[in-house]
């Protein structure tokens, strides 16, 4: 038996950059689409007069490229170095890269606030947590020398099961949802493209919204930041979601029977169509 994973995904980009296709950028691939990663542009390089997008999205297109490379084939780490070190683009961008392998382990690392949770049984048995510097600035790979590298990456493995879930996604996802809200869409969603799209969605509408009380708000406030005394006096706090690009992927580990070398080859079949589909659907994402 081998674990392979089945994945959907679904990007909302910020609402002022609905025209260009937001900042975040995504690529699904490998055996089995058993490998996916996450690069947010950091939006800061839009006052240089640089367009946050193109880092993010060549780190991505380097990793669809990588992933054929046998030392980063199994390695998320040693991807991320190379994926770094092929982009010409100015930018930086927090990235996240995930890989199953057969034996049901997945790799991870994580430069930044991208994030991953596992979900077994109706329960999150595991987090990864963000990186940054001070609050609201990640750590972050970059064109430049003072931004972080793979050698900076939250590296870590977790040993799944078949049936779990794992929900991935920028930091526009998980600054507007909270862990049980989460468990509630899987649980109510009949597939990972579903599930995918209303979580997506579920973000989107929180971060717009001034009054709901997000993960965002909540970290700020402990973090120091708040409404004016004087509105404190009247019952006030800092509220609201937090606008951006949102991500998310959803993936679930399936195991599958691979009874002798014809069966590997077709499995084979299967992961490089699904890589191209991928690919296709990355691609009209970032245009």
């Amino acid at each position: 038996m081998e674990a392979v994973l089945s994945i959907g995904t679904h990007v909302i980009p910020h609402p002022r950059k609905v025209e260009t296709g937001g900042e975040d950028a995504f690529f699904v691939g490998g055996d089995g689409g058993g490998v996916f990663a996450i690069a947010d542009g950091v939006s800061g390089w839009a006052e240089k007069n640089v367009n946050p997008a193109l880092f993010s999205r060549e780190v991505m297109a380097n990793s669809s490229t990588f992933i054929k490379d046998e030392e980063a084939s199994n390695d998320p780490q040693i991807l991320l170095m190379k994926a770094h070190a092929a982009t010409s683009s100015i930018g930086s961008a927090t990235v996240i890269i995930a890989m199953l392998e057969k034996t049901g382990t997945l790799k991870i690392a994580s430069v930044g606030d991208c994030g991953l949770k596992v979900i077994r049984k109706g329960q999150v048995m595991f987090s990864t947590y963000p990186q940054e510097h001070y609050f609201d600035c990640p750590y972050q790979i970059s064109s430049e020398a003072i931004g972080q590298t793979y050698q900076d990456a939250l590296v870590c493995t977790v040993n799944l099961m078949e049936g779990d879930m794992i929900v991935s996604g920028s930091d526009g996802f998980f600054d507007n949802i909270f862990d049980q809200e989460i468990l509630a869409v899987i649980s109510e969603s009949p597939g990972i493209d579903e599930a995918a799209k209303a979580l997506a969605e579920l973000a989107r509408k929180h971060s717009v919204d001034v009054r709901f009380d997000s993960p965002y708000s909540i970290e700020a406030r402990s973090r120091g930041f708040d409404v004016p005394w004087w509105k404190k006096l009247l019952g006030a706090k800092l509220t609201g979601g937090k606008m951006d690009d949102i991500t998310v992927i959803v993936a679930q580990v399936k195991t599958v029977a691979v009874p002798d070398d014809e069966g590997s080859g077709v499995e084979q079949e299967k992961g490089g169509e699904q890589v191209t589909v991928a690919a296709t659907a990355s691609a009209e994402q970032n245009e």
